[in-house]
């Protein structure tokens, strides 16, 4: 009974209540933890070393967050989560013993206080960043915003729970047996830790695991820097910061003056803490969204520095720990509630790819940089110049009017990007939206609801997705008469979240909407929401008379069920496939068709191993349609084994959008797999040609990386051409991004070495064919003179591909478009514009680059038809044997195969010795050719 009230309460699925209850005590377990150790921490460091020490402390912290962070980031590339989570709570036990033998011994130092005082924040932020990473493993999306609150309670309640706790136990057992007490909570997570990491994670192939990770933040200062609204949110993120550190900094102060007993200090501390996180819990359930629905976000913004302000007037006048209190009771409460509710809607107008690069940058980097700021400002006051610490709240006073500066400024850019937002939509919408642009951003959305138009309306329901505000559901459910399906269908996977039990009936009439999206939406929510028994709903839309309905209640279960075998097996999903493939043999072909393009899409949703045939079949069947839909199964279940067969299907123009999806789809980790996969020649040189721009889709840092290391290691020149047009077109896509210019400048000077090579050893080949050329006719010339022919052929090109790839690189090194003026200057047929296009270049690029890079220009607009040109050329020419032994040493196939045809062709003894190595070389191709050539100079063998 209580189970299935759990279940209903929290839309709990079959086969997630285990799990989730797990999640839930393993947060309560971590944070409750925390707060136990926090408050004894820091009450043994202020008692033994002063408040005056604090400052010193912030510094630390800052820093050590910082590093911390990194080297966190680091280990994540190089070892399993299971295993760093495993250290840092072996760890954290350790530290904790020591700390409790230290206090029972008398010996905490002052460096061991600043260790500890250290090492809790360093906990605070590693342990919950952890988690939730861990919990992103564990749930897919879908499953994360349904269980992500209730997981989160967990947190909440531990929280209250630790406080509590230490506030009765400190003063019986001591600060001494309290860290023995989390140390045994934390050992309790081991357990629990390895059955969620077992159930849930270990099954989950590298793909999986990586796509489900958090994203590494990529220069976000930059993408800060470049948005006045992000700049802002920085702002007021950082001064917040920093005036919580100074009210902590009074509010410890005047405690250990008023409580100096170490323990009473302790059950102090954890009291309050406790009680701001009910009073914070308290607001969130009952005031924050009345407040911040009705007077917006300016005024919620403003609410926190302006309580800040009030109380700091109150403590001049009344300089008591009450004051304080009350300070720090508006900061940990009104921070935790209306503030983060409004900083939430703040970026809601940003695009959620921004947020979601600079959203750690500012929670970890600015947070510290922040604290170091405060611990400085402490330093220059206190220690400095000698001012009381009752004059600090002046300081309080000063930043909390700089915050409500930055929180005025935020505001207005707030509708500015909101505006902006709705630029490319109907004006009459914009202006309405201008009009009411002093009223909150919920009101604008409603008003887009109600009066916009359905790319208007689709944009907005993208955004409620966003933040998940129950004030909509009203408004959204009215969507649900909108003449757009399109609308319907978004309206549905809103009200999918918001979970509004009323309107069942209402949306079993959109089931008969013959709409594939509707119907699916439609069926998602009513088995969410089912109000009888979810198995009776289940089945009676599975089993369906109508087959478009019972069709789509499979393509639901199909999706529901992915990674949750439990479900699987309860509405015996493997039977149902079976069944919908032997049921194809009955049907027209028409209709065969469209069922099993459903059926292994379902497959592919669901990652049904067992029919992984008919998705592999589909990827060979004739039909287009049949094609890609298994393609976007093969991409859906994110199984290595469709990869070489998507590489394959590169190669078919037909296909090739469908499986550069499909590869994309597989997330960061397919990066390093294409990238083996040319670099290590596991695939035909036609797919490496191909796959630099699926690697350029990714448009991260690590795409540059993968593209630089096939560029300068890849032996094919042309793939090595597609890495620079793949870059070149990032640089234009994604601005934001980094391009090592170093790197860049050494592929250049690369880049002409090989084209001074092969200029070269083409300037060669022409007096050779110019002198036979004299010698002969061209009736008499024979395979040799074929031969040659073939290869000065071949050397242009080479030349004028190697010409488009040095342009490509300047084009990473400056800007483009002044590089392709020159590059198409370059190339005109006019020699006026080559002449200018020298010049620009000679005026462009810097001394070092402009030595090597402008000879090679002029050589490439030389006329090597002249007999003047050739005189000149004559004179500076290699050898034939040079150059051919050049070519043979180099990396280009093409190339290569010419030249040992010429030699075979050439039939001279004198260059055996140049293709014996060749005859043992892991390219077959180059192996018989050498054969060949070693054949027709030593016949006799």
């Amino acid at each position: 009974m209580i189970r299935n009230t759990v279940k209903k309460l929290f839309d709990i699925r079959d086969g997630e209540l285990r799990i989730t209850f797990l999640m839930l005590t393993y947060i309560f377990l971590i944070i409750a933890t925390l707060l136990i150790i926090k408050p004894t921490v820091n009450s043994l460091f202020v008692s033994e070393l002063g408040a005056d020490s604090l400052p010193f402390g912030y510094l630390l912290v800052a820093v050590s967050a910082v590093f911390s962070s990194y080297f966190y980031t680091r280990a994540t590339e190089y070892f399993s989560l299971y295993y760093i989570i495993r250290f840092f709570l072996g760890f954290t036990i350790i530290s904790l013993i020591f700390l409790g033998v230290f206090l029972h011994l008398g010996k905490m130092q002052g460096w061991v206080l600043y260790v500890f005082y250290v090492g809790v924040a360093i906990y605070a932020v590693l342990v919950t960043s952890q988690f939730w990473v861990l919990a992103n493993l564990v749930f897919n999306v879908r499953e994360a915003k349904r269980l992500f609150g209730f997981i989160g309670a967990g947190a909440i309640t531990g929280g209250i729970f630790g406080g509590y706790l230490t506030t009765i136990l400190a003063p019986l057992i001591g600060n001494e047996n309290l860290v023995f007490l989390a140390a045994l909570l934390i050992l309790l997570c081991f357990p629990i830790l390895k059955i969620i990491w077992h159930e849930k994670v270990g099954d989950l192939n590298s793909f999986k695991q990586r796509k489900r990770m958090p994203e590494k933040t990529e220069y976000p200062f930059k993408l800060i820097r470049n948005s006045k609204h992000l700049s802002y949110l920085a702002g007021i993120i950082g001064i917040g910061v920093i005036t919580a550190r100074l009210i902590d900094y009074q509010f410890s102060d005047i405690a250990v003056q008023k409580i100096p007993d170490s323990d009473e200090l302790t059950s102090f501390f954890a009291f309050w803490l406790s009680t701001f996180n009910v009073i914070s819990l308290l607001i969130q359930l009952f005031i924050t969204r009345r407040i911040v629905g009705v007077w917006g976000v300016g005024f919620s913004l403003l609410l926190l520095p302006a309580a800040i302000f009030l109380g700091v007037l109150l403590f001049f006048v009344f300089p008591e720990l009450w004051v304080v209190i009350l300070l720090k009771a508006a900061d940990g409460s009104l921070k935790q509630s209306i503030n983060k509710s409004a900083v939430e809607l703040l970026v809601l107008p940003l695009p959620f790819q921004l947020k979601n690069k600079t959203k750690s940058f500012i929670d970890v980097v600015v947070d510290s940089v922040a604290t170091g700021i405060a611990g400085f400002l402490l330093i220059f006051f206190i220690k400095g110049l000698e001012v009381p610490t009752f004059y600090i709240t002046a300081l309080i006073l000063l930043l909390s009017l700089v915050w409500g500066y930055f929180v005025m400024k935020a505001r207005k850019e707030y509708f500015v990007s909101f505006r902006k937002n709705l630029d490319n939509l109907s004006s009459r919408v914009v202006k309405k939206t201008k009009q009411v642009s002093k009223e909150s951003f919920l009101n604008g959305m409603i008003n887009v609801f109600n009066n916009g138009t359905e790319r208007e309306i689709l944009f907005m329901l993208g955004k409620t997705q966003e933040i998940n505000d129950k004030r909509f559901t009203d408004t959204i459910t009215k969507l649900l008469h909108h003449p757009s399906n399109a609308v319907k269908a978004e309206a549905l996977r809103n009200l999918y979240f918001l979970n509004d039990q009323s309107i069942v009936m209402e949306v079993q009439e959109l089931l008969f909407i013959q709409d594939e999206e509707v119907v699916l939406a439609a069926l998602e929510y009513l088995l969410l929401h089912a109000v009888k028994n979810e198995d009776v709903v289940f089945d009676a839309y599975l089993d369906h008379p109508n087959p478009y309905i019972s069709g789509a209640a499979l393509f639901c279960l199909a999706k529901e069920t992915r990674g949750n075998n439990t479900l699987k097996k309860k509405y015996k999903l493997k039977k149902r496939l079976k069944e919908k493939a032997l049921e194809l043999e009955k049907l027209p072909e028409e209709e065969k068709l469209t069922s099993l393009k459903n059926l292994i899409s379902m497959v592919g949703f669901a990652d049904q191993k067992e029919g992984y045939s008919y998705i592999f079949d589909g990827l060979d069947h004739p039909d287009s349609g049949v094609r890609a839909a298994a393609i976007q199964a093969a991409g859906n279940t994110l199984n290595p084994i469709f990869i070489d067969k998507l590489l394959l299907l590169l190669e078919n123009k037909k296909f090739r959008v469908e499986a550069t999806s499909a590869l994309t789809f597989y997330g960061k980790e397919m990066l390093n797999v294409l990238s083996d996969k040319v670099l290590n020649n596991e695939v035909s040189m036609e797919v490496s040609r191909l796959i630099p721009p699926v690697i350029a889709k990714f448009k991260n840092q690590e795409a540059i990386k993968m593209l630089l290391s096939m560029l300068i290691h890849a032996e094919d020149l042309t793939v090595r051409l597609e890495c620079l047009r793949a870059l070149t077109g990032l640089k234009k896509e994604a601005p934001a991004l980094h391009f090592d210019k170093k790197q860049i400048a050494k592929t250049i000077l690369e880049e002409c070495q090989l084209y001074n090579k092969t200029l070269n050893a083409m300037h060669t080949q022409i007096i050779v064919y110019y002198l036979k050329q004299k010698k002969l006719k061209k009736a008499f010339y024979g395979k040799e003179m074929e031969a040659r022919e073939s290869l000065l052929e071949l050397l242009e090109r080479r030349l004028d591909a190697g010409l488009e790839r040095i342009f490509k690189l300047l084009e990473l090194q400056y800007t483009p478009r002044d590089v392709q003026m020159a590059y198409n200057g370059i190339l005109s047929s006019e020699q006026e514009k080559r002449t200018q296009a020298i010049e620009f270049l000679d005026n462009l690029l810097n001394p070092n680059l402009k030595s090597i890079l402008i000879p090679i220009i002029e050589s490439s607009v030389l006329d090597t038809s002249s007999e003047e040109v050739i005189e000149m050329i004559r004179k500076n020419r290699h050898s034939e044997f040079e150059c051919l032994q050049d070519i043979l040493n180099g990396r280009d196939q093409k190339l290569k195969l010419a030249v040992l045809f010429l030699i075979e062709q050439k039939a001279d003894p004198k260059y055996t010795r140049l293709i014996e190595s060749l005859l043992t070389n892991d390219d077959p191709k180059i192996r018989s050719f050498a054969q060949k050539a070693y054949e027709a100079l030593n016949p006799t063998t």
